[in-house]
């Protein structure tokens, strides 16, 4: 997964500009107790972040 789809999960998932927000904010323990900003800045992979994502969200499973 590239960093563009992440963002367009995200915006998928989180709409109306939350994500950005939501991305800067929101520490997820599954990262090791980083935000999705700070996952992409240290060059996490965009899938283990988005595996977190889903799993904090609580997403269905046909969005992972």
């Amino acid at each position: 997964m590239r960093e563009a789809e992440l963002w367009a999960r995200l915006d998928q998932v989180l709409p109306g500009g939350y994500a950005s927000v939501w991305a800067e904010q929101v520490v997820l323990a599954d990262l090791g107790g980083r935000t999705v900003r700070e996952s992409l800045v240290e060059g996490l992979p965009c899938k283990r972040i988005w595996r977190a994502v889903w799993a904090q969200l609580e997403l269905p499973q046909t969005l992972r």
